[in-house]
């Protein structure tokens, strides 16, 4: 029961972000952020969410709503697990130490909560991008860079992505 409880003190909702957020860094800890939607955890998954908590002491992981991933247009049976489910998966990884919920198309809004000393994002984005009208622009690096902020990318892992999963599931 323990193990529970305490994994579920991990997933928060922005007001508990707000309050905790100005502690942790005036004990002087450097907090991570990404985000993403985490649907069905895979190796590429714990790869990336490993080498992020790894720039810093506190992992904070924005995870799409079921209705932002909906809208990303990843198809209508996405996301196949529901918040909850992914929230639980990836809160119980060991170097997560808060995952919270955002609903907006962009983690913007949560990223300015967070402020963190280090965004990191998929090598699939370009962290020198400065055009926020192009695909790769990781959002919210421009204000993390004149707060003082890191931005970092990870390689993703050849091979492995959800949709690749639900495509072999499906032949």
């Amino acid at each position: 029961m323990k193990n529970l409880q305490n994994l579920n003190q991990k997933i928060i909702d922005s007001s508990d972000l707000l309050e905790l957020i100005p502690a942790l860094k005036d004990e002087g800890k450097k907090i991570v952020f990404t985000n993403g939607c985490f649907d069905i955890l895979h190796k590429g998954h714990v790869t990336y969410l490993a080498l992020a908590a790894d720039f810093g002491d506190v992992f904070v992981l924005g995870l799409n709503s079921d209705d932002s991933v909906r809208r990303q247009g990843k198809g209508n049976d996405r996301p196949v697990n529901d918040f909850d489910a992914r929230a639980t998966v990836v809160a119980a990884l060991g170097f997560v130490n808060y995952v919270v919920e955002f609903d907006d198309d962009t983690p913007l809004r949560l990223i300015e909560m967070v402020m963190p000393d280090v965004l990191v994002k998929g090598g699939d984005y370009d962290a020198l991008e400065i055009d926020p009208t192009k695909k790769t622009f990781i959002v919210g690096s421009d204000r993390v860079k004149s707060n003082g902020g890191a931005v970092e990318t990870i390689d993703l892992v050849k091979g492995f992505s959800t949709t690749g999963l639900i495509n072999k599931l499906r032949k």
